[in-house]
């Protein structure tokens, strides 16, 4: 069985598992990832923390986890086990990490899917903490100064509770993965475009796009044939709009054997 195909068998159940669906999105770098080490980890992490504030000393005092400001877009900020392993990441990995070690601890965090920079609060509570600046508590001020600086919506964007909702995990392997897409895309990495764009079928909220970069990934690697079948086989679920647009990157894609 293939990364992908792990992926897709822990994301078909009704309420996958955060830590483990992590960790099989990650085996997409390696195939050989032991995640069974790494949910080992997690465990270790977590014992002995009994309260929140414990569980800030221990990630962010004491292991030293913290945000990589210095190299934002390392792919390996993306990849759980990388996390783990160097302490480094950005905000949705460190979060996963702060939720995970919290549900094994007793002390339940909940991502907040805020535009732009991910953040955790204590389940359904209003106290946000920022895990990219060593898990600091910050304000709602300062939320919307996050949210505005990364995403750089102006004041005629509204900025409310709509925005701090809690993400689901299906939801934050959609994040995940669309990180991963932008980083292997600006870095020309079409083989890891390909097994991030196959996860990303295996989720919901699927968009003509993300079947068309998953065509044009193939081509990328010379796999003009697999890529225009790819697409084609998508034309009769499709609308009349989209089916012409996979059949014409589908002929685009064979013109390469002409």
């Amino acid at each position: 069985m293939d990364a992908v195909q792990r992926f897709g068998r822990v994301v078909a159940v009704p309420d996958p598992p955060l830590d483990r669906a992590a960790l099989a999105l990650a085996g997409g770098s390696d195939p050989e990832l032991d995640i069974d080490r790494w949910l080992r980890e997690l465990d270790r992490l977590a014992a002995g923390v009994s309260s929140l504030e414990g569980l800030r000393q221990r990630l962010f005092v004491e292991e030293g986890f913290g945000g990589n400001a210095g190299d934002y877009t390392d792919p390996r900020n993306s990849l759980l086990h990388h996390v783990l392993h160097r302490r480094l990441g950005i905000p949705i990995t460190l979060a996963v990490v702060t939720m995970e070690v919290g549900r094994r601890a007793g002390v339940p965090i909940e991502g907040v899917g805020m535009p732009g920079h991910f953040l955790v609060r204590p389940t359904g509570t209003s106290r946000y903490l920022d895990v990219f600046a060593g898990g600091a508590e910050i304000s709602g001020a300062r939320c919307e100064q996050l949210f505005r600086g990364a995403t750089g919506a102006g004041p005629e964007v509204p900025f409310g509770p709509h925005l701090l909702t809690a993400a689901p995990t299906r939801a934050i392997l959609v994040r995940m993965l669309e990180n991963l897409r932008a980083v292997y895309g600006a870095r020309r990495r079409p083989a890891d475009l390909e097994w991030v764009l196959r996860m990303r079928l295996l989720l919901p909220g699927v968009r003509l796009t993300d079947v068309l970069d998953l065509g044009t990934a193939l081509g990328d690697q010379g796999r003009w044939l697999e890529g225009a079948k790819l697409l084609e086989d998508r034309v009769p679920a499709a609308s009349a709009a989209h089916a012409d647009r996979l059949r014409n990157a589908a002929r685009s894609l064979r013109a390469h054997l002409n």
